[in-house]
C-alpha cells in the first residue's frame, strides 16, 4: 500500500469514525435499531454543499448540516416515541422521506464543490506549513483533530448526569423510568445527537471529496455497524473511553481491509464488489468473537 492509498484509508476511516460514533449511540447506548443514517449522511452533505454554493461560510454550513441531521433523528424518535411506530419502521419511513428532501435541497442529483471555498481550502495556509513528508496526510491530521475533539466531548457528555441517564435508558428502560428518568425525551435527545454526528460526517465528506450526491448515503449504516462490531472485537475493555475509541479503530481497520481486498490482484475484486466485501467482513466480525479460541484468548486477557 503506497502513501496515497494509506492516506486515503486513514481519511475515510476517520471520516466514517464520526458515523461510527452515531451508530454506537443509537445501536449500543440506546438499543435503537436506526436506519436513518443512510439518509442523514447525504442530508448533511446536501445541506452543506447547497449552502457553500450559495456563498455561506463552510464552517457555518457545517453547523447547519449538523442541525439538519439532528432534525432527521428527531423525526425518527418522535415517530417511535409519540406515535408508537416500531423503531425500525420509523427509521425506514424517515429514510425514505429524506431521499426526496435531499433532492429538494440540492435541486439536482449532485453538486460540484471543486471551485468553492471549503473547510479544507480555508486551512490550506496552515497545511502548507507542515513538513513535506507529512503533506500527503494533511487532511488526515485535520480529521484526527476533529475526531479527537468529538471523542473527548462524547466521553465528557456520557460522564454527566444526563449522559448517565441516557445510558440507563438504553440499558434498562424500565428501571430508568422507576428512577424518575424521562426515557422518551432522552431517546429523542440521543437520536438527535446520533444523526447529527452522521450528518456532520456527510458535510465533511462532500467538502473533502469535492462533490455531493444524493446516492452517497447507500450503505452508511452498514459501514458504521461494521466499525462498531470490529472495534468491540478488538478491544474488549468495558471502560467507556476504550469503547468509544474502538469504534474509530474499527472504522480505520475496515477501510484498510477493503483497500487490501480491492488491491489484491489474485482475488480479482473490483469497485463494484464493495458491498460483497462489506457483507463478508460484517459476517466475519460477528462470527469470529464466538470462536472457541477467540473466547479463550479473551478470558486469558481478562485474567492477565
Amino acid at each position: 500500500m503506497n502513501v496515497t492509498a494509506l492516506s486515503g484509508v486513514l481519511e475515510l476511516g476517520l471520516l466514517y469514525g464520526l458515523v461510527a460514533f452515531g451508530v454506537y449511540l443509537s445501536f449500543r447506548v440506546l438499543n435503537f435499531p436506526d436506519l436513518t443514517a443512510d439518509a442523514s449522511f447525504p442530508l448533511g452533505g446536501a445541506v452543506a454543499a447547497t449552502l457553500i454554493v450559495h456563498g455561506i461560510n463552510p464552517w457555518e454550513a457545517m453547523l447547519w448540516a449538523t442541525l439538519a441531521g439532528m432534525l432527521a433523528g428527531l423525526c425518527t424518535a418522535v415517530l417511535n416515541v409519540q406515535f408508537k411506530i416500531l423503531n425500525l419502521l420509523a427509521s425506514i419511513l424517515t429514510m425514505i422521506g429524506l431521499y426526496s428532501v435531499n433532492l429538494r435541497i440540492m435541486g439536482q442529483p449532485n453538486i460540484s464543490l471543486l471551485s468553492q471555498v471549503t473547510i479544507i481550502s480555508t486551512l490550506e495556509p496552515w497545511l502548507n506549513r507542515i513538513p513535506a513528508v507529512l503533506k500527503p496526510f494533511g487532511v488526515t491530521i485535520v480529521l484526527t483533530i476533529v475526531v479527537t475533539i468529538v471523542l473527548g466531548l462524547l466521553n465528557l457528555f456520557f460522564a454527566t448526569q444526563l449522559g448517565l441517564a441516557l445510558r440507563a435508558t438504553g440499558a434498562n428502560p424500565g428501571m430508568a423510568r422507576a428512577q424518575g428518568i424521562d426515557t422518551e425525551r432522552l431517546i429523542i435527545l440521543g437520536m438527535a445527537i446520533s444523526n447529527g454526528l452522521v450528518a456532520a460526517s456527510g458535510a465533511l465528506f462532500v467538502q473533502i471529496n469535492g462533490f455531493a450526491d444524493v446516492q452517497m448515503g447507500v450503505g452508511t449504516i452498514l459501514f458504521g455497524l461494521v466499525a462498531v462490531i470490529m472495534g468491540e472485537s478488538l478491544i474488549t475493555s468495558r471502560r467507556l473511553i476504550w469503547i468509544t475509541t474502538s469504534t474509530v479503530i474499527g472504522s480505520i481497520l475496515y477501510r484498510a481491509l477493503v483497500a487490501l481486498a480491492l488491491n489484491a490482484d489474485f482475488l480479482g475484486l473490483q469497485a463494484q464488489d464493495l458491498n460483497l466485501i462489506t457483507s463478508v467482513l460484517v459476517a466475519l466480525a460477528l462470527i469470529l468473537p464466538q470462536n472457541h479460541w477467540v473466547l479463550k484468548l479473551r478470558r486469558y486477557r481478562q485474567y492477565d
